[in-house]
């Protein structure tokens, strides 16, 4: 087990073999199809799985690494901005991408996309999920065309004078936090539409 779980990949490996398992023993079990229904399930985990991976790389740099910068001595902070950041970066822009995707394809697959992105006020739940789904949109058009951009010059994968850089790193923190401030009341329309008629 040891060998499994020292290694990121076997680990991953593992679970959705797991995960394969438990889904071979439901269908011994119950009637289980692989169909439209299935489908649309799938699409619903995948975009929670991603939406976890996103939101919980945001709530780490704005509860974890951003505070805790300023405590750790200036010979030890490379280690972070050259190291972790720019692979904890790489796993949030793209977990942005895709927590966008599936909850698109999804909306597409139940039928609310239209009502949603219109924001219909004839439908509570499509109305709710709507505005989930602008909230989530606007935060990954902040990562992407902001935080991500001002990162690189922040943490010196693009160089620019030490003026700019700090610039940069202070608008990349501004956003980051608005993104946390948004994933709040986006967290709450996403999952509270789902008890809506």
């Amino acid at each position: 087990m040891a060998n499994i779980l020292t290694s990121l990949i076997k680990t991953v490996i593992t679970g959705f073999l797991l995960l394969f398992a438990i889904i071979f023993l439901i269908s011994n079990i119950t009637e289980f199809y692989f169909d439209y229904g299935f489908i649309t399930f799938l699409f619903r985990w995948l975009h929670v799985l991603a939406g976890i991976m996103w939101i919980g790389l945001l709530w780490y740099f704005n509860f974890v690494q951003i505070p805790s910068m300023p405590n750790i001595p200036d010979e030890q902070k490379p280690a972070v901005s050259k190291f972790i950041a720019p692979k904890a970066l790489f796993w949030f822009r793209w977990g942005a991408v895709a927590t966008l995707a599936t909850g698109l394809i999804l909306a597409h697959l139940n039928g609310y996309l239209h009502d949603a992105m219109t924001l219909n006020t004839n439908n509570a739940k499509y109305f709710m999920i709507g505005i989930g789904m602008w909230l989530g949109i606007i935060m990954a058009f902040n990562v992407w065309a902001i935080i991500w951009p001002n990162q690189k010059k922040a943490l010196g994968i693009i160089s620019v004078d030490a003026s700019e850089k700090a610039a940069a790193a202070k608008k990349a923190m501004l956003f980051s936090r608005t993104n946390t401030l948004l994933s709040i009341p986006m967290l709450y329309c996403m999952v509270g539409a789902q008890n809506l008629y």
